[in-house]
């Protein structure tokens, strides 16, 4: 199976790749839509042009997709990066988000492969929490939700601090797994990297909204 990843450089796409590499299929690259302006009902925003890194630190392919805000534009210009890698199928990290994986299904369907959703409606705390068991280093790059504040940007999850944002979630009743919005993320390593990257950047933070904006990766 030749497949690409359709990755934001978070978590969930990053566990999704990982996924496809454990049935010993070709991952043949990375694909990133890269948002020119504002947010997106699809895709995540924040260091989505670093993903070049991890796909470098793999050794594969990286196709960055230039697109507006809006799905059409997005879809449209994804299907057309698409259509020249000769693939079977793509891989995502949807989770719940029905509008986004039916948009990726019809899609794949007009270019006449597959399109696989591996983490759908996985438990959320356990799917983070098993990802880092399984060594996947989490770094969150931007919060924007009442409980997470300047303190989480930048910061990698692990087996203490995960626990202390379940409750946290808990307490102010977002997303422990960041699925609507609350918190975006950016991997640095895990089981799926042949190394580590090492991350350099700055943190701004301003009422309930915060980013941590890289500034190098070596």
């Amino acid at each position: 199976m030749r497949i690409a990843v359709l990755s934001s450089g978070g978590k969930d796409s990053s566990a999704a790749w990982w996924w496809a590499q454990c049935r010993g299929w070709d991952v043949v690259g990375l694909v990133t839509v890269q948002i020119r302006d504002g947010d997106s009902h699809m895709f995540q925003v924040p260091s989505t042009n670093w993903v070049e890194h991890q796909a470098l630190a793999a050794g594969i392919s990286w196709y960055s997709v230039d697109a507006s805000g809006s799905v059409d534009d997005e879809i449209s210009s994804l299907e057309l990066v698409l259509r020249d890698l000769e693939l079977d199928a793509i891989v995502s990290g949807a989770l719940r988000s029905d509008f986004q994986k039916v948009k990726l299904e019809n899609m794949a369907h007009r270019l006449g492969i597959h399109s696989f959703s591996p983490l759908w409606h996985q438990d959320p705390y356990n799917h983070l929490y098993g990802m880092i068991e399984n060594g996947f280093q989490i770094m969150i790059n931007s919060v924007s939700c009442e409980g997470l504040d300047e303190k989480w940007l930048g910061t990698v999850l692990d087996l203490d601090n995960v626990k202390i944002l379940k409750s946290l979630s808990e307490q102010y009743r977002f997303n422990v797994d960041g699925e609507g919005g609350e918190y975006e993320t950016f991997v640095i390593g895990g089981p799926h990297m042949p190394k580590t990257l090492q991350v350099d950047g700055t943190a701004s933070f301003e009422t309930v909204r915060g980013v941590f904006k890289i500034t190098n990766i070596h």
